[in-house]
């Protein structure tokens, strides 16, 4: 079994007076991690499925003496896709506040609706976390490099939700293709009243035939014949729904940075690829240098949140075409990092970069990369 470094980075903050609430998408195993830490507790640890008419209507009755007959004999209590109860956040803070004794632990698909439906009942009431699909670190973690490396160019095609990563890939595509129409969309489309599905797909094609590149929101608006503010929201969305998140362009110094502009990066790269469908070999690809800056920042972005490292990360460009395309920012301290699938030098086009924010520029290949997710 696959050790997931959000679940054990859950179990540190068990028994601190809070409530934790475990993010992340559907199918990246929330729901196998809340009951493995259940199960440690045996017959002191309930798990609940809010899915379930019956739990939704349980905690209706919001009384703390009627909850604490129904949950008192119980050390953890795990509440999985929370999202779903009328009133959790209400639900959350009569839990933590009256029935200290008991560990709640809740799962949510979409952090726009449970951090919205919880944010003020629950301020200074909560530990928060965020699960992704497999990281290379919690692969590396039953094997080592030489298994990661073994391993590489499917995770590359497919990506790492976790049934996909068991998988032969012969199966690994039909599997990715359900989770994309079955999963995907379930939470985004019941907000805000998303009635156009095509729509969103049709985004996240485009965004995903642009990887590596700017995105223009208007640019996006225009083609998908909506107004650049139904984008925007749809994106925050879809950022939220842990399907894609964005980097901003890092600016400081120099009047010629462009300091408006974004990238869009998704978290799984079989997601991805099964958008546009394509699962070709690396060799018979003309996006492999793209997929690959995915892979590797959507690595590192997990590898800092369940390090619970504070970095600020940015991609830079000049209007001159100068470009790196990965910084990172920690302590006052600035690095960046250029990603090729193969070998090539940075050459001196980053110079002016280097000098105007005394950064050390690195380049990530298929020969060094386990130097930049280690």
């Amino acid at each position: 079994m696959i050790k997931r470094s959000s679940e054990e980075n859950v179990k540190k903050d068990l028994f601190r007076g809070k409530s934790i609430v475990l993010y992340g998408a559907r199918q990246i195993g929330k729901t196998t991690s809340l009951k493995n830490i259940l199960a440690e507790f045996g017959e002191k640890g309930r798990y609940l499925d809010c899915e379930l008419l019956t739990i939704t209507e349980r905690f209706n009755d919001l009384e703390p003496e009627n909850l604490r007959t129904f949950l008192g004999h119980y050390k953890v209590v795990g509440l999985d896709e929370a999202q779903n109860l009328k009133a959790p956040g209400k639900l959350l803070k009569i839990l933590t506040d009256h029935l200290p004794e008991i560990q709640i632990i809740a799962t949510g698909s979409s952090s726009f609706e449970l951090a919205e439906k919880i944010s003020e009942p629950m301020t200074g009431r909560i530990f928060q976390h965020e699960m992704y699909p497999l990281s290379v670190g919690e692969i590396k973690a039953i094997g080592d490099w030489f298994d990661i490396e073994s391993k590489l160019d499917k995770m590359l095609r497919f990506g790492n939700y976790p049934e996909v990563f068991l998988s032969a890939e012969t199966d690994a595509a039909r599997i990715l293709d359900q989770i994309a129409s079955s999963y995907l969309y379930k939470d985004i489309l019941k907000f805000q009243e998303i009635r156009k599905p095509e729509i969103v797909k049709n985004l996240l094609i485009l965004i995903a035939l642009q990887t590596g590149s700017e995105v223009s929101y208007s640019e996006l608006a225009t083609k998908l014949g909506v107004d650049m503010r139904t984008v925007q929201s749809y994106i925050d969305i879809l950022e939220k729904s842990f399907v894609l998140f964005r980097l901003h362009s890092f600016s400081r110094n120099l009047r010629n940075e462009l300091t408006k502009a974004v990238k869009i990066y998704f978290y799984d790269t079989g997601i991805r690829n099964s958008l546009i469908n394509n699962f070709n070999l690396l060799a018979m690809r003309n996006d492999t240098g793209a997929l690959w800056e995915n892979f590797l920042i959507a690595e590192r972005v997990k590898k800092n949140a369940y390090e619970r490292k504070r970095v600020n990360s940015y991609f830079w460009r000049t209007y001159q075409q100068k470009e790196v395309d990965y910084i990172e920012e920690e302590g006052g301290v600035i690095r960046g990092f250029e990603f090729s699938y193969s070998s090539k030098k940075i050459g001196n086009k980053l110079k002016q970069f280097k000098e105007s924010y005394n950064a050390e520029i690195e380049l990530i290949t298929r020969k060094n990369y386990w130097k930049f997710l280690g």
